[in-house]
């Protein structure tokens, strides 16, 4: 049929409605309009009026649209009826799926809650989910940050209350100089971008430390290449190189930091290394104006920094400044020393150190604002240091990340640069007090059958006394967290659930219940163990090792075919949900702000939201919470009627804005029915802008405090005070000698007492450690991509036309060394396993370190995708040689403080293939069939054409 020339449409009617909402395609959760036509999505644009985007909207965000056409979506709930792991089911109705899960959940509630293990993964409803296994009663319960970012949430909330992305950001309009760490393009996205356009537009340095020069690290002034796991070397000599010229804020130190508080020197004793006190608890600090030993919150001393005191028994003590000066001092931390380890010259650190003590101290920012501190002393003006640090999963994910995490925010604290003018800022409601005083539950005695536990289970211990044990001093959770294996695990150790559950270690569990975690792939480190661990049966019993796993997600994902039961969600452009400040909201520095996702289609399946898929379910097992006294459904309408209804405590609620009966209260306040209308009427966001003089110094500012007491962010006015020296770690290695209540066993105390140092440290990744160098003389890592975010990208039409496969990339002069060529095929190995891939060579790469995009990889037939599909035949997954303990198998590969997974620890040799390889990756699995009720994979998947087609008509 000959073409005939196209028909120009000059004034299309593109839509006839438009509804805002929140972006669910990344976590950066920006605001987005999507545009209607007949009911029908059109287009996805940014939201002009949105406080975290303000319009922008990147590729992945339009994509959005192709997400909701996708051929994967999950259609009916599904019953296996096969062999787990076979893909072979039947579609069953609501009913029935619930009042089989009921039964079986009622059964473990009535014996031991723990044999339920809820898990979720990019959840961002975790104030719910959490919430609903507290009032089921299991301690087994955690969302995705233990393989995420738990390093750095924690070693930020252990050091300055809060820490980067959700809890921090960068002074954009300020700021001179910036340092950014281990960041991939695909985090924080669009403001990050926004952000770094106004850094350069105004001429202020940004440096990239990472191995891979990509996405952020294009963009810098200046890239540097790193080894990986080495990031805290660097930062530790450049705090040497700051003592040593004496560039240090000693002002801000002495006034908002536990710098000056006394540490007591008795070895051998007790309380040796924990801070001398008062009789009302209040640590102490030497008085220079005085001569004396004061309290640390007298708002007259003036603090000094160094010098050995006696106390009033007549112990010696030292200030914590003095602690961490004599330490950082040390030749080891000098640039010189630390060179060759971090792939950096001396020269190149050095001139790190100077270009950073410029910009912070011969370039200081002032705002002439007058402020009130705590202790109601007046300063006529904010002046600040205006060099800021950011830092993300390239520092987190390694055996090393939560003192490599602590020892940034020391940097950023000796500057004086955290939350003044031109640094780091907080953003509501952080900061936190130092540990947030929440501790978790599942103790023990807090575990009982048909009861909620006290208190919610995730939380941050102060001490041995707050670990989960049980009467023997084991473990009280399924993966371990908050016992000695991971003491401080603040989002939980979810790598380890499956490994941990097959093993029946520490215990034996019943039911494993999932929501968008897709731990038999991309999600799990030893991927194909981890399937053969989902589907190993007991040889005594016959029956599965994990009885019963239920599995919820919108998509038919390679987790699907290991399931007993499906519970199909919706995507998130046909749900009502709240992005809370209880739980990761959306807030800046300026001031606190929440938003929600409203419906903007109805499901043209039979799906259900999985958040009130829950509250139903809890409804129907009796969960105090979600009963009425009547034994009704106390949320009838579900997560919407939760949203706005649940309060956690009297005036808190999910959402901020607009509470009371009339909605003229933010923050605390009574339900206001028409609170989500009134959300919608807003574009979907609520936000609250903070006086000015509250803005900055927010740890220590009386009308911040005030505010965040009165908005049920912290529990009193008081002072935030940064923890450079950690009583916490100390405790902990206190208990590893032998004292207190709670005491490790032998096969752990020198673990404790070696990794739990007050003071930020260094030492070399465990898997690299624990092998000969030369066996597996290459780093591997991956990064995930600015257009993609996860797996369920990779699946999405628009997307794949950009990325459909990936490569292994490393760099030239590596490759010729190993007789490898562009585009050619290579093994992979590592102590754990071996794949085979295509690689791609690259400049911009650490030299001793390869790399890949992560979660392209796909097993064939999953995702409805065509089972010889790129990212199938050719797309390929570094997991398969990660191990989730280490070589031994004596411990988690993870970071022994946390537990967060050390994925970034992984170390390879490559060869080129065999001539004649066939040119597809392997390892290759079995064909997953597609569930029932799916349509066929589509050859070609396109959009558009309808609408087409009705306007010719």
């Amino acid at each position: 049929m000959p073409f005939s020339d196209p028909i120009v449409e000059t004034s299309p009617v593109v839509a006839d409605q438009i509804k805002t909402t929140t972006c669910y395609m990344c976590a950066c959760r920006c605001g987005v309009r999507v545009h209607l036509k007949d009911g029908q999505i059109r287009y996805i644009d940014g939201n002009p009026d949105h406080p975290v985007n303000g319009g922008v909207i990147c590729g992945k965000g339009s994509a959005g649209i192709m997400k909701q056409d996708s051929p994967a979506r999950l259609r009916k709930p599904l019953l296996r009826t096969g062999e787990r792991g076979r893909g072979e089911f039947r579609e069953i109705e609501w009913d029935e799926a619930l009042g089989l899960l009921t039964t079986r959940l009622s059964g473990i509630r009535k014996t031991d809650p723990r044999k339920l293990a809820l898990f979720t993964g990019r959840d961002q409803s975790q104030a719910l989910t959490g919430w609903w296994a507290q009032q089921f009663g299991t301690p087994n319960y955690a969302a995705h940050g233990g393989f995420c970012s738990v390093n750095m949430a924690a070693g930020g909330l252990y050091s300055i209350g809060g820490s980067f992305w959700e809890f921090g950001e960068i002074d954009w309009e300020h700021t001179r100089y910036l340092m950014m760490f281990g960041v991939a393009e695909d985090h924080d996205s669009n403001p990050l971008k926004i952000g770094l356009a106004k850094l350069k537009a105004r001429g202020a340095k940004f440096v990239s430390v990472n191995p891979v020069q990509t996405g952020y690290s294009a963009i810098a002034d200046e890239w540097l290449g790193i080894r990986p796991g080495t990031d805290g070397l660097l930062i530790l000599s450049l705090v040497h190189e700051l003592l040593r010229s004496e560039q240090v804020d000693f002002e801000y130190l002495a006034r908002y930091t536990n710098a000056p508080w006394l540490v007591i020197d008795d070895p051998g004793a007790a309380d040796d290394g924990l801070f001398a006190r008062d009789g009302d608890g209040n640590p102490l600090l030497y008085c220079g104006a005085r001569g004396a030993v004061v309290s640390a919150f007298d708002a007259d001393a003036q603090p000094v920094l160094a010098g050995r005191r006696v106390l009033a028994d007549g112990r010696g003590a030292v200030p914590a400044f003095e602690h961490l000066a004599r330490r950082y001092l040390e030749p080891a931390y000098a640039p010189d020393a630390v060179a060759e380890q971090t792939g950096l010259s001396a020269a190149t650190i050095r001139g790190l150190a100077a270009e950073i003590a410029r910009a912070a101290f011969e370039q200081p920012v002032i705002i002439e604002q007058p402020w009130t501190d705590w202790a109601g002393r007046r300063h006529e003006r904010m002046v600040g240091r205006p060099v800021s640090f950011y830092a993300m999963r390239g520092i987190s994910a390694h055996s090393n990340g939560f003192h490599t995490a602590r020892a940034l925010h020391m940097l950023q604290t000796l500057l004086g640069a955290v939350d003044t003018p031109g640094s780091f800022r907080y953003k509501a409601p952080f900061p936190r007090p130092v540990p947030p005083p929440q501790p978790p539950s599942g103790k023990r005695s807090q575990v009982k059958p048909g009861e909620p536990m006290p208190g919610m289970p995730l939380g941050f211990v102060s001490s041995p006394d707050d670990l989960l044990l049980d009467e023997h001093g084991q473990p009280m959770r399924i993966d371990k967290a908050y016992s000695w294996e991971a003491p401080v695990a603040a989002h939980g150790v979810m790598h380890m659930v499956i490994h941990n559950a097959w093993k029946g270690d520490p215990y034996p569990i019943d039911t494993l219940f999932m929501f968008m975690a897709n731990m038999s792939w991309n999600s799990s480190m030893n991927s194909a163990g981890t399937m053969a661990m989902l589907t190993d049966r007991d040889p005594a019993t016959g029956e599965y090792r994990i009885p019963f796993i239920v599995y919820s997600d919108a998509f038919a994902s390679e987790m699907v075919a290991y399931s007993d039961l499906v519970l199909p969600d919706t995507t998130y452009l046909e749900r009502w949900d709240a992005i809370s400040l209880l739980d990761r909201p959306i807030s800046s520095a300026d001031g606190p702000a929440d938003s929600i996702r409203q419906p903007i289609v109805q499901p043209d399946r039979d799906v259900r939201c999985f958040q009130s898929v829950l509250l139903d379910l809890g409804a129907r097992l009796g969960l105090p919470g979600m009963t009425n006294d009547d034994g009704g459904a106390r949320y009838p309408g579900g997560y919407a009627d939760y949203i706005v209804n649940h309060q956690r405590r009297p005036g808190i609620g999910t959402l901020a804005g607009w509470r009371g009966a009339d909605g003229s209260q933010h923050g605390v306040g009574d339900p206001n029915p028409d609170q989500l209308q009134r959300y919608i009427d807003n574009g979907c966001f609520w936000q609250d802008e903070l006086p000015p003089q509250a803005r900055y110094f927010k740890h220590g500012n009386r009308d911040y405090l005030e505010y965040a007491a009165r908005m049920g962010f912290i529990g009193a006015a008081k002072p935030i005070v940064i923890q450079l020296y950690s009583e916490v770690m100390q405790k902990f290695r206190l208990a590893a000698r032998g004292h207190g209540a709670v005491t490790p066993p032998p096969e752990y105390r020198e673990r404790i007492e070696h990794y739990f140092d007050p003071l930020p440290f260094w030492y070399p990744p465990f898997e690299g450690a624990a092998l000969a160098s030369g066996d597996f003389p290459l780093h591997a890592l991956t990064q995930r991509p600015m257009i993609m975010y996860h797996a369920w990208d990779s699946q999405n039409a628009w997307q794949r036309q950009i990325l459909g496969s990936n490569r292994l990339y490393l760099h030239p002069q590596t490759a010729a060394r190993l007789g490898i060529v562009d585009d050619g095929w290579v093994w992979v190995t590592s102590h754990h396993g071996r794949i085979k891939c295509q690689v791609r060579l690259m400049a911009g790469v650490n030299p001793d370190t390869v790399w890949t995009w992560n979660a392209i990889g796909k097993r064939a037939g999953a995702w409805n995708l065509d089972p010889d599909a790129g990212e199938a035949r050719k797309g390929f997954l570094l997991n398969h040689l990660i191990a989730e303990t280490l070589p031994g198998g004596d411990h988690s590969n993870s970071d022994p403080v946390t537990g967060q997974a050390a994925w970034f620890d992984l170390r390879v040799r490559i060869e080129p293939a065999e001539a004649n390889t066939p040119a597809h990756s392997e390892p290759q699995f079995a064909v997953l069939p597609v569930p029932p009720g799916l349509p066929p994979a589509p050859k070609r998947l396109q959009r558009g054409a309808r609408f087409r087609r009705r306007a010719a008509s």
